[in-house]
């Protein structure tokens, strides 16, 4: 059954970590809308792609304009099913926004799915939301979310309502983790494998 989805976003959020889930959630069925304190739907928000070279962090280059599809003023988390955090650069900024931090703990008092990537959980431990989960996120931001009061594990992590991971190469798995907790039904398994049946 088709979900509504909230995905909170801002300038110099990861263009992976934005478009991809923005595209793979509604190509299953689901209703994705996507907002940005601050900026009205319709308007962009600026993407960053971060690639991993082998250096002791990641390199950053501009990405893309990415369309917001609602406006955050305009909408209530109540009527959402679920919620997409992206990494990037954008939570250091986002979870500093009252109406980002109130939204996340209306998913998490309501008990709804939360996915969130790569930098995002920066905007839960802001938000309070992470005492007594296990949990990942990009490693340099483990401090902040055991901080927060979360256990962290490495890899691809579900726990209740919340699925993690560490950054855009996740992809496949923490789509699919998030997708079976949306009530999606996930094939897992070799591509090829499955292509030769």
């Amino acid at each position: 059954m088709a979900k509504e989805i909230l995905m909170i976003v801002g300038d110099f959020g990861e263009d992976y970590e934005i478009m991809v889930p923005f595209q793979t959630l509604q190509a299953v069925g689901h209703r994705v809308d996507a907002v940005c304190p601050d900026k009205e739907a319709g308007e962009t928000v600026k993407t960053a792609i971060h690639d991993f070279r082998g250096d002791q962090t990641y390199l950053e280059e501009r990405g893309h304009d990415f369309a917001l599809t609602a406006t955050m003023d305009e909408v209530d988390p109540a009527d959402y099913d679920a919620l997409v955090v992206p990494g990037g650069r954008a939570p250091e900024y986002l979870r500093t926004h009252e109406a980002v931090l109130d939204a996340v703990e209306h998913f998490f008092e309501a008990d709804k799915p939360v996915a969130a990537l790569c930098h995002g959980p920066q905007i839960l431990a802001a938000a309070g939301v992470l005492d007594g989960y296990e949990m990942t996120a990009y490693p340099a931001v483990r401090p902040e979310v055991e901080a927060a009061g979360c256990s962290w594990v490495d890899g691809v992590v579900r726990d209740g309502n919340l699925v993690t991971g560490q950054a855009w190469p996740d992809h496949p798995e923490w789509l699919a983790e998030f997708m079976e907790l949306l009530g999606d039904e996930v094939t897992h398994g070799d591509a090829a494998a499955a292509a030769d049946d």
